[in-house]
């Protein structure tokens, strides 16, 4: 079984944003706090805090942000997995973001509660 981990809740509610490939990274973008950038060749995604989210912006809106308690060594197999699977159990649809740290595991504010109590009997720690 995976090491039992702590979660932290980052305040606030996050927007996934879906922008044209091609376009430079917007100034609302951008700030303090947790923001998320990938450029592929079919879109930009920005993932951060909603309030910063321009309303004709595409965008998935009314995330909540759980921060796993990090940094994790880059041959530790599974950490995500053992967060992502009792999510997953419980039918909470999440939105993950890693970086060279941590993950981030997004789900929508709604489906909060629901994930907390499965985190938790999962034996992880939900610091909300």
């Amino acid at each position: 079984m995976a090491a039992k981990l702590d979660l932290h809740l980052l305040e606030g509610r996050y927007a996934v944003c879906q922008l044209a490939a091609n376009v430079s990274l917007p100034a609302w973008a951008q700030g303090e706090g947790f923001v998320s950038i990938s450029r592929s060749d079919e879109e930009l995604t920005v993932v951060c805090p909603q309030s910063r989210v321009p309303p004709e912006v595409k965008a998935e809106r009314d995330w909540r942000c759980l921060r796993l308690a990090g940094p994790f060594d880059f041959a530790l197999t599974g950490i995500l997995a053992s967060v992502l699977n009792p999510l997953a159990e419980a039918g909470v649809g999440i939105f993950a973001v890693s970086t060279f740290n941590t993950d981030y595991v997004l789900l929508k504010h709604q489906q909060l509660e629901r994930a907390v109590a499965a985190l938790e009997q999962a034996g992880h720690v939900v610091h909300v």
